[in-house]
């Protein structure tokens, strides 16, 4: 979020022309809220702002706090209890239906698999296609710009001192 605010990180809103939704998992949301006072769920909702489209996002609740655990959390992804966690994940492949979105971003590991690789095989999602983590949203928004041959220049006047000030020798055979 800082890096986007300051200006370092350039991002084109157009690389994701598609309905967005934004999926807080519970320790990211509720737990954090209840141990910290802070769920930052707006954080993440801002980000994703900033990714796409105003017009493209659906919000999925009324409060981060209200958003549905979609299952996988607790380890039930990694445990043999498919049944179980698919059956729970149906509350929130109908919360993702609801919005019509066709993209879902979400920072846990847990929530995207479950939501893309079990609640979209068990379930049906509307129009739902992906599920993408918050980073990977933000590395594929991102604008690079290739360096003129002045800061390529000076790219490598930087890299050369630090390895002389370090002894570090990248001929060295090992």
């Amino acid at each position: 979020m800082e890096y986007i605010k300051d200006g370092r990180l350039n991002i084109d809103k157009t690389k994701h022309q598609m309905p967005t939704t934004v999926h807080d998992p519970c320790n990211y949301g509720r737990k954090s809220y209840m141990t910290f006072g802070d769920h930052h769920a707006d954080n993440i909702r801002w980000i994703t702002k900033q990714c796409i489209d105003e017009e493209h996002y659906r919000e999925m609740v009324d409060s981060p706090l209200n958003n549905l655990c979609c299952g996988a959390g607790g380890g039930a992804w990694a445990l043999p209890y498919d049944e179980e966690r698919l059956a729970y994940g149906k509350y929130k492949s109908d919360q993702i239906k609801a919005t019509g979105a066709e993209l879902v971003v979400t920072p846990c590991h847990n929530c995207r698999d479950q939501i893309m690789k079990g609640l979209a095989k068990e379930h049906d999602l509307g129009n739902y296609k992906e599920t993408m983590y918050l980073w990977e949203l933000v590395a594929e928004s991102l604008i690079i710009e290739p360096w003129n041959d002045e800061e390529v220049a000076k790219g490598h006047a930087e890299r050369d001192a630090q390895n002389e000030k370090f002894e570090i020798d990248l001929d060295q055979e090992w």
